[in-house]
């Protein structure tokens, strides 16, 4: 049997329905995949970002040294070099706050508040990052050991900065002294912005002994050698 033909204004309009159908049958796709979008895991507000900011306070009898002083980036484990704010609801458990970070890695934040406390002291020549170019007299190394709001020692969290400092002779690559930091304070309420406040009295409070330790013991080191 032999096939109509079909002719050339048929076959427009056979092609134009063709088009139309692909068209309907494509629009409810495009209103899924828009719908879908809502629903990925890990959309939403971007987190809130704090940053520490110490006061530390000075004794009048500070020594001014004229050596340069290299404070390396702390070292810390993985659950504090980061950038999120962890707390202890035991001392077994880390956890950290939803919707609220650093601005920066824990470690890098304490390096500049390191830096920027001795260059508000006054006391020393010179304090630079540990970078290729520098040579210093003497290397503040410091391992963070404790930097977190705890939830377990009272009513309300109370932050706890905890650090290891060694002062290297560059010269001798030696260790010149260790000591031990550990400072805490307490947050009025369990709200971030006044745990955040908190961080930054613990370590104003760190920095304050930090800092003339540190040209202390550096300066001892010197005269003796």
């Amino acid at each position: 049997m032999t096939q109509p033909k079909i002719n050339k204004t048929q076959n427009r309009r056979i092609v134009s329905r063709r088009g139309l159908l692909r068209a309907a049958a494509a629009a409810p796709l495009v209103g899924l995949a828009s719908g879908c979008a809502s629903l990925v895991p890990g959309q939403g507000p971007p987190p809130e970002l704090y940053r520490l900011k110490p006061e530390p306070k000075f004794p009048a009898d500070l020594p001014h040294v004229s050596w340069q002083l290299q404070v390396a980036t702390p070292s810390a484990a993985a659950s504090i070099d980061s950038t999120r704010i962890a707390l202890l609801h035991s001392p077994l458990r880390v956890e950290y706050y939803a919707r609220a970070n650093w601005v920066d890695r824990a470690p890098v934040m304490v390096q500049t508040a390191i830096m920027e406390a001795f260059e508000a002291s006054g006391g020393i020549l010179s304090v630079t990052r540990d970078v290729a170019d520098s040579r210093p007299d003497y290397v503040l190394a410091t391992e963070l050991r404790e930097f977190q709001a705890e939830y377990f020692l009272g009513p309300q969290p109370e932050v706890h900065i905890g650090m290891l400092a060694k002062l290297v002779s560059a010269r001798r690559r030696a260790i010149v002294a260790t000591k031990r930091f550990d400072k805490g304070a307490a947050a009025q309420v369990d709200r971030i912005e006044d745990i955040v406040g908190a961080f930054s009295a613990a370590l104003t409070k760190l920095l304050s002994d930090l800092v003339p330790w540190t040209l202390e013991t550096g300066e001892a080191d010197r005269k003796s050698a």
